[in-house]
């Protein structure tokens, strides 16, 4: 039986070869079987990972706490120089030019991306907006939020600032951003589980010497992520704690 290497659903579809690329190339470095599974939301992925079917996971900073905590994974490597960050963005067309312009109660466009949303939310405080005053528009990609805003069925988006900066120049140009995120410390993961406990380090340097040959070099090239940097224990931990400081 191969082993199962998933990725948070919150990646853009030009990403999507990019995986396939990677999944190849892991296979090879390894010499083992891995199956790349794709789920379509975030909600069947957590049932995968809570019935303890994934092996390899690019986890989102969010779902870190589950894996980490629950069950037992460790965490490999991040894209370096690339943090998670929201964008906070309206159609070309509104008359909304900051965030402290929205109005009391708006209708908002968002996805089940957990720690994306979140941010968003925090910005959206100077407002004075909350779960209260927002109507909730969930929809599955970035695609569709940014659709709900050109149609007019939405006031406001949450983006993750990646996927905002790769919707196409047709789409970027009927919306306007208002405000960006720099918080800087959050991020997705390679993570592994304790099934694969022994294969850690050997993937490890694998990981990072990616950008040293070749073939490492194109699939990296397909994710758009210039290197990998090794996560510590620590720092993932950090990172969780910060997450649960949004939820309060």
């Amino acid at each position: 039986m191969p082993h199962v290497f998933t990725v948070s659903p919150d990646f853009t579809p030009e990403h999507l070869s990019g995986w396939f690329i990677f999944n190849t190339w892991l296979q090879k470095a390894l010499d083992e079987p891995f199956h790349l599974q794709l789920y379509d939301d975030f909600h069947s992925q957590r049932d995968a990972i809570r019935s303890d079917q994934i092996d390899l996971i690019y986890a989102n900073p969010y779902d870190a706490a589950i894996l980490v905590r629950e069950k037992g994974f460790k965490p490999l490597v991040k894209p370096a120089d690339k943090a998670d960050e929201a964008v906070i963005a309206v159609s070309a067309e509104s008359p909304y030019l900051q965030v402290e312009g929205l109005p009391g109660s708006i209708k908002l466009a968002t996805t089940e991306d957990p720690d994306v949303h979140m941010m968003g939310m925090i910005m959206l405080e100077p407002a004075d907006l909350d779960a209260s005053s927002v109507e909730m528009h969930i929809c599955d990609s970035y695609v569709l939020v940014a659709k709900k805003l050109i149609k007019g069925n939405c006031d406001v988006g949450i983006f993750l600032a990646e996927a905002f900066n790769d919707l196409s120049s047709v789409i970027r140009k009927q919306l306007r951003a208002l405000v960006s995120s720099q918080i800087q410390v959050i991020h997705h993961a390679l993570m592994i589980s304790p099934r694969l406990a022994d294969r850690h380090d050997r993937l490890l340097e694998a990981l990072l010497a990616m950008v040293d040959n070749e073939k490492g070099k194109s699939a990296l090239e397909a994710l758009k992520i210039p290197r990998w940097e090794p996560v510590e224990d620590e720092e993932m931990e950090f990172m969780i704690d910060l997450m649960d400081t949004f939820v309060v």
